[in-house]
């Protein structure tokens, strides 16, 4: 789960790390208002999705030589004017893709002088199974490209979970970022309380970029990007309270509601399968015959019919869909409750697109009778490879 800017801010400010003053505003009188509490004279009015690129994406609908999602204010009336600018209008960014997200929050923070920015994350290094924190002199870009351009200039560590953070980590950090004396104190200062948030909070990401020096010497995080691992959010029932269903994909939120692992893809062959690995080996193999996977669906090993009818009336709410490959494997699920499932949801949801099953495992006879005298136009499969050549085949003959 990921949170707003604002909201990142604020959380991280309860572990004390040092960010500047602000306030969310959803209109643009709350963004004066919010202005009027900051010290100025300098305000900085940020349109708050769940991207990364805002200062540099485009309004859709202000023209491209329009202003982007971060801007620059000295007046009450230029604060207006961003904000009506922004709210309500849709943001494009790099992380956004074409289609953009529609700005409904901003936020509103005090100016900051900067002398130099960096970049700083933590995040869970697969490799290692530890928290790693990741730094580089080169905040404020674009950090895939120096790490693909210089990644000499990105250093990571990571912490022994048996000993936590240590002053050494701390000093690693500061000496990545080429800090010395006080600025080194604060640097470690700084990690330290971040990876208590991380730890505190069971967070997948904590990226602050940039983490600014000022011109007064302070460093200060101005701008901070926090996901949660989701499985662990019942521990966290505050942070629960923070989720914005409006900036999640509506396929992907109303799978939530039947635990579904579902994730929206650009294809055009639905998939539903029971665990993420043969998912995963589905998707390769329609890639591999030529055509591409619609989502990623892992409907658990505890599907039912329910479940089994919430997944297709998913996969079919995307329009890009021609055609769906049900791969199961009956282990703990039976192939036989799965298949009532499949011949009721294609029932009650009038399927109009190919539909390709291949069963394998407990019950998978019963499974595949219960198929074929259903009187629908399924499609049986033998195995895998079978699937994925008779659903492209399908998809290709009603084209």
């Amino acid at each position: 789960m990921n949170i707003h800017e604002y909201q990142a801010k604020e959380l991280l400010a309860k572990f004390g790390v040092p960010v500047p003053a602000g306030f969310a505003a959803m209109s643009a009188d709350e963004a004066v208002e919010a202005a009027a509490k900051l010290p100025g004279p300098l305000y900085v009015v940020k349109a708050q999705i769940h991207a990364g690129g805002r200062g540099k994406g485009k309004f859709k609908e202000l023209g491209p030589d329009a202003k982007g999602g971060v801007r620059l204010a000295k007046t009450a009336d230029e604060v207006r004017a961003a904000a009506n600018d922004m709210l309500g209008n849709t943001l494009v960014t790099v992380q956004t893709g074409e289609h953009g997200k529609q700005v409904n929050r901003l936020y509103v923070t005090d100016g900051v002088d900067i002398a130099k920015e960096f970049y700083l994350a933590l995040l869970v290094d697969r490799v290692s199974g530890r928290v790693a924190l990741v730094a580089s002199t080169e905040g404020g870009m674009d950090i895939e490209t120096v790490a693909h351009d210089t990644p000499e200039k990105i250093h990571s560590f990571a912490v022994d979970p048996a000993t936590g953070f240590m002053p050494h980590h701390g000093r690693a950090v500061a000496n990545a970022l080429g800090l010395k004396g006080d600025l080194a104190k604060q640097a470690a200062n700084v990690s330290a309380k971040l990876y208590d948030a991380f730890m505190g909070t069971d967070a997948a990401q904590i990226e602050i970029n940039p983490l600014a020096l000022t011109t007064d010497g302070k460093l200060m995080v101005l701008d901070a990007k926090v996901g949660f691992d989701s499985n662990a959010l019942f521990r966290h029932k505050d942070l629960l309270a923070l989720r914005d269903e409006t900036e999640e994909d509506p396929s992907e939120l109303e799978a939530s509601k039947y635990d579904l692992a579902y994730i929206k893809l650009d294809g055009d062959i639905g998939c539903m399968v029971n665990g993420a690995g043969l998912a995963m080996a589905t998707m390769d193999i329609i890639k591999l015959n030529g055509m591409f996977p619609a989502n990623f669906l892992d409907v658990g090993g505890g599907a039912n019919k329910e479940k089994v009818t919430a997944a297709f009336k998913i996969i079919l709410a995307d329009p890009a869909v021609k055609g769906i490959l049900v791969n199961i494997f009956g282990g703990i699920m039976k192939c036989d409750i799965i298949a009532e499932g499949i011949v009721a949801a294609a029932k009650e949801v009038n399927l109009s697109v190919p539909l390709v099953v291949r069963l394998e495992g407990t019950n998978v006879e019963e499974g595949k009778k219960i198929l074929s005298t259903s009187g629908l136009a399924i499609v049986p499969a033998n195995d895998l490879g079978d699937a994925a050549r008779k659903i492209v085949a399908e998809v290709k003959k009603a084209a």
